[in-house]
């Protein structure tokens, strides 16, 4: 196999294109959110990840989002008070409890969900070209690698 040498100035191209790769991705987010009427909210990033991931206990959420332990508690609360989301005992910790979407808890993120998935793709059938399109569609191979989603 040939190794490759990387010299400086390839370095800080690399460098150039990470930096404009994670500003850029960062307003698409924020955009598709705010334009589609679901802002970012710590309520809402803990029902995504517990429908990603599945039923967590409150350290496992504080330590995702990168809060304590007690402002977590306040969020898992309002959920619980709108019924978003229950909490059980951990069989593993009975000191714990594990935090589980309910229905409403799930329809609220299919809601949000389509939203977004709605006003992304009136932006892309009415403001993008077929080639821009497509030129989307054969980049998210590469983003997806770089998340390990691939």
């Amino acid at each position: 196999m040939k190794k490759t040498t990387v010299t400086d100035n390839d370095h800080e191209n690399v460098q150039a294109l990470a930096e404009n790769l994670r500003d850029t991705i960062g307003k698409f987010v924020r955009a598709v959110r705010c334009q589609a009427g679901t802002p970012t909210t710590a309520q809402g990033e803990t029902l995504a990840f517990l429908e990603r991931n599945g039923p967590a206990s409150i350290a496992t959420l504080a330590e995702n989002r990168g809060v304590k332990h007690q402002s977590m508690r306040l969020v898992i609360a309002k959920l619980e008070e709108n019924s978003l989301i229950t909490q059980t005992p951990d069989p593993k910790d009975g000191r714990s409890q594990l935090i589980t979407l309910t229905r409403k808890g799930q329809a609220e993120n299919a809601t949000a969900r389509k939203a977004r998935t709605l006003w992304l793709s009136e932006v892309l059938s009415t403001r993008m070209s077929a080639r821009e399109r497509t030129l989307l569609g054969e980049a998210l191979p590469i983003l997806q690698k770089i998340t390990g989603l691939d």
